[in-house]
């Protein structure tokens, strides 16, 4: 019998995934809360996560403006996930970031890391013991 690391895994491992480019698009918005005209996203996680079990998930590859900018993979596909932030109250320079909301967001989106990276570790505990026979 084999052992199928997708079937063992479950969902976790795409999570932990998710998380991951999660705060990178956070934390880009909280760098970005002094420019103007720019506008905050955020990841759905229900359509990236509806993308990934339908199997049309298959990523993105963004704009390439410059020959030597370093090409870059993600597991967000742009039109399942990405989406622009709705605003609570504009800024004069057309803003959109409310540097207290994402740094609340990133700091939710780190606990939901550190509670994926912990279903994944138990679950490696429990294939070692299984594998073990302990």
């Amino acid at each position: 019998m084999s052992l199928s690391f997708d079937r063992a895994l479950g969902i976790h491992e795409k999570a932990l995934a998710f998380r991951a480019d999660r705060a990178a698009v956070l934390a880009n918005n909280i760098a970005n809360a002094e420019t103007p005209n720019f506008q905050a996203r955020d990841l759905d996680f229900g359509a990236v996560l509806q993308a990934q079990a339908s199997g049309s998930g298959k990523g993105f590859e963004p704009a390439r403006t410059h020959s030597r900018h370093m090409a870059m993979e993600s597991l967000v596909d742009q039109a399942a996930g990405l989406r622009f932030r709705t605003t609570t109250q504009a800024a004069i320079d057309g803003n959109s970031v409310d540097t207290q909301v994402e740094q609340a967001k990133y700091a939710q989106n780190a606990i939901d890391f550190q509670a994926s990276f912990t279903f994944l570790n138990s679950k490696f505990k429990g294939l070692m013991t299984a594998l073990r026979g302990d």
